[in-house]
């Protein structure tokens, strides 16, 4: 056991007598020191329940012959940060999230884990770390929100169900005078029921998903609902279960990532329209893994039909479809076309071995089958063009558009962006550009929900096109293009357009371009936003989008390639100058 480190022999006597005075005995200590690790927090309903779940863990691990040792982690909740200068903190959080997992689990050389998440960072940056440890780990997702449900107002149709999304999307139509104060308080009033993570296939379900599709998950505990009666149950297996995974020794979390695994779920975001971020989320864990995975595997994995009929761009939660079966729907499809491989599971079993076993409703029209889909591909493209000469990720979700061309309406901030739509500067036909808004240039990669709503609640989401530096949200929908890479901090020709630059999209050709020659041009600068504290040093770490936004070296990293990066990023700090 890695935890005979701290506990067997004289010299470990002082460790013994600490682990005593939590109430730990000899037979408690002897036994393997099992981290159950939560991301709980009552900021939010997506980690509230968290706390409450690891006692059930703590029993299954107990029941598996082992001593739980539980901890919790930070979150910081995008859906309350969005449109906020706090929103800088999201994206950097997943590092902070899997160094501080890796550290405590490290420094206390705990035996095996078990990771409870609840939110948009939480899942990737437990998947991160669980690579970065490699020691048994099951990752459980804490489950998604109910659906809301607005009372019906006298003489019109029944509501349809809510998700935050629909909040959002009501600022905007408030703007424009669509629907007054008391409307928009009532859709918000009634959007979020109680406890769980954002209803649609947006970034939570999305990547609880992917969990499943890595097999970090058993198929069908992260579909649970947050308040469903049977999540403490799935709790209280996953200590079981990584009890058993213990006393194997196998599969570990580098077993499970593997390109198969990692293509896998790559389609089943395809599949499913999930959330841009899966992409960058995905990097960083096969960066954690060690596994060579890039942005064309994202490109061909796009070529998955879309078959779930999931918000943001469809009818349904992810709490209707686990009614039906969950994941398994989706998985079930992907296989019987051929479209995913069998691999290994957090179980001990294959994928599909699990599937066989999935129960799945013989009726239901959520997930539809490849034959008749949806769309006939994914709900992204990667791109590339004089515009993203590293890459970037077209959102097509909610539209069916392929090309679209107009004039650059050209802003420093979300902020900038934001005021403007609200103040009905925006006509359809812009292209609106958000800049600065990369990893450093940010710091930390906004999400821009808040203009791309705001752009959806006045009538213009499938009039106007949003590219920029920065994220998505997965509740986004549009012709939007995001993390354009290089970042306009670091000079990328992002950086070089101009107010009323012809800006072409096409998916055909997956170009993303201007009429203009860049490089005559000088780059905008701005002076960095952030000078001091845990976002500059973020800031002065992180890496290209292109590249999943990682701070800490990954095992493919030689030294002299994480010496290079260092000094390539120290030397493409933005000067401190205003803006052009």
């Amino acid at each position: 056991m890695r935890s005979n480190a701290i506990k067997q022999g004289p010299a470990r006597a002082p460790a013994r007598a600490m682990l005593r005075a939590t109430g730990l005995d000899d037979a408690a200590i002897a036994r393997p020191l099992v981290a159950v690790v939560h991301t709980w927090s009552d900021v939010s309903p997506c980690n509230i329940t968290l706390r409450d779940l690891a006692q059930h863990v703590r029993r299954g691990v107990v029941e598996g012959g082992g001593t739980p040792i539980e901890f919790n982690t930070i979150a910081v909740t995008d859906g309350i940060a969005m449109g906020s200068d706090g929103m800088r903190a999201s994206l950097a959080s997943r590092e902070t999230i899997a160094d501080s997992i890796e550290l405590a689990v490290s420094g206390h050389c705990l035996d095996a884990m078990v990771l409870l998440v609840g939110c948009d960072k939480t899942i990737p940056a437990a998947a991160m770390a669980a690579a970065r440890l490699d020691i048994p780990t099951v990752i459980l997702y804490g489950g998604t929100i109910m659906p809301g449900h607005c009372p019906s107002k006298k003489g019109t149709a029944q509501d349809k169900p809510l998700t935050v999304q629909d909040v959002f999307e009501a600022v905007g139509a408030h703007s424009a005078g669509r629907i007054d104060d008391a409307e928009l308080h009532r859709i918000e009033s009634h959007a979020c029921p109680g406890a769980g993570a954002c209803g649609g296939q947006f970034t939570a379900n999305t990547m609880a998903m992917v969990l499943t599709f890595l097999g970090l998950s058993p198929l069908g505990y992260n579909d649970v609902p947050a308040i469903h009666e049977d999540k403490p149950e799935t709790a209280r297996l996953c200590g079981e279960l990584v009890m058993q995974r213990l006393r194997d020794g196998s599969p570990t979390p580098r077993e499970l990532i593997t390109a198969a695994s990692l293509r896998n779920a790559a389609r089943a975001v395809s599949a499913t329209a999930g959330s841009t971020n899966a992409a960058l989320h995905l990097l960083a864990i096969a960066h954690e893994a060690g596994v060579a995975f890039d942005l064309e595997e994202f490109e061909a994995a796009a070529h998955t039909p879309v078959i779930a009929d999931l918000k943001p761009g469809g009818r349904y939660t992810a709490a209707e479809m686990f009614e039906f079966g969950g994941a398994a729907l989706v998985a079930r499809e992907l296989e019987t076309a051929g479209l995913i491989e069998d691999i290994p599971t957090v179980t001990g079993r294959s994928f599909f071995q699990e599937l066989r076993e999935a129960t799945m409703a013989a009726q239901q029209d959520v997930v539809r089958p490849i034959s008749d889909p949806l769309k006939p591909r994914g709900g992204y493209s990667i791109i590339y063009g004089n515009l993203a000469p590293e890459g970037c990720i077209l959102k097509l979700a909610g539209h069916g558009r392929e090309h679209f061309e107009g004039p650059a309406r050209v802003f420093d901030s979300e902020e900038a962006a934001f005021a403007a739509v609200q103040a009905r500067q925006i006509d359809a036909g812009d292209v609106v550009v958000i800049r600065f808004e990369g990893p450093t240039g940010g710091p930390g990669m906004r999400e821009m929900l808040a203009v791309t709503a705001a752009l959806v609640g006045q009538g213009l989401s499938n009039d106007v096109a949003l590219i920029t530096d920065g994220r998505f949200s997965g509740a986004t929908h549009g012709f939007m293009v995001g993390h354009i890479s290089p970042e306009a901090a670091h000079g990328g020709p992002i950086a070089r357009l101009r107010e009323g630059d012809r800006v072409v999209i096409d998916v055909t050709t997956r170009t993303l371009s201007v009429a203009a020659d860049l490089a005559a041009r000088e780059p905008a600068r701005i002076a960095p936003r952030v000078t001091t504290g845990v976002l500059a040093k973020y800031a002065r770490s992180v890496g290209s989008a292109s590249r999943g936004a990682v701070t800490a070296p990954g095992p493919l990293q030689a030294p002299k390639k994480i010496e290079a990066t260092l000094i390539e990023n120290a030397a493409l700090e933005p000067e401190a100058s205003e803006p052009a």
